[in-house]
């Protein structure tokens, strides 16, 4: 008996049952999702990255943050991020449709960044933990970064943007270290990360002030 044929289909029926599991059935969930508007300020949301921002997206990527950093806040019932302050609501897909590449991560080595830019708020961007952690964390397992820096000679007052490093990080007397335009970039880009507005699929999370 020939069972050529019926090894054949039974081969192309896998393939075709894989491809509508991983292709099909995903694009008819996701392919029509949309910026949402809000009706109180009009404002859509999630936006695409200006300048700056997109730049220091791609300069995130080449450096490999995302092998320490996750940028997705798991749902309550499945894990504490929220609990962390991490975000006040889980990640959807919506979250991520003007990132390209997507910087979902995988291994959580340090805190995840999805909602760092509402995290930061006002407070000074973190130039001095960007260009070596270990000034602010001993022991930190963060990769320094000080080519985003520049060393130049200090000619009249000290730069306002020039980094205040502790003993031991300090450089010579009369010298200074101030960010490039790709560290500028880069922070831009980590101020954009915020996924703070309520979505159908994801409301914020209601703290109840107590009575």
């Amino acid at each position: 008996m020939n069972r050529g044929p019926l090894i054949f289909f039974g081969i192309l029926l896998t393939f075709a049952t894989a491809w509508c599991g991983l292709v099909l059935v995903p694009h008819q969930q996701l392919g029509d999702l949309a910026p949402i508007v809000s009706e109180e300020t009009g404002q859509s949301f999630p936006q695409a990255r200006p300048g700056d921002a997109a730049q220091g997206a791609r300069l995130y990527a080449s450096l490999g943050c995302v092998a320490c950093h996750t940028q997705q806040v798991r749902p309550e019932d499945g894990g504490g991020d929220i609990a962390r302050g991490w975000g006040l609501r889980r990640s959807v897909a919506r979250d991520y449709l003007y990132d390209r590449p997507l910087q979902l991560g995988s291994q959580r080595l340090a805190p995840d960044l999805a909602n760092y830019g509402e995290r930061l708020g006002t407070n000074p961007p973190p130039y001095l933990h960007l260009y070596n952690p270990r000034a602010i964390t001993a022991g930190s397992y963060c990769a320094a970064n000080p080519f985003l820096f520049t060393l130049r000679a200090v000619t009249g007052a000290p730069a306002l943007d020039a980094l205040q490093l502790p003993k031991g990080f300090a450089v010579a007397a009369g010298w200074e270290l101030v960010p490039t335009a790709e560290a500028d970039q880069l922070m831009a880009y980590l101020r954009s990360l915020r996924f703070s507005v309520a979505l159908p699929e994801a409301p914020l999370k209601v703290v109840e002030e107590n009575k």
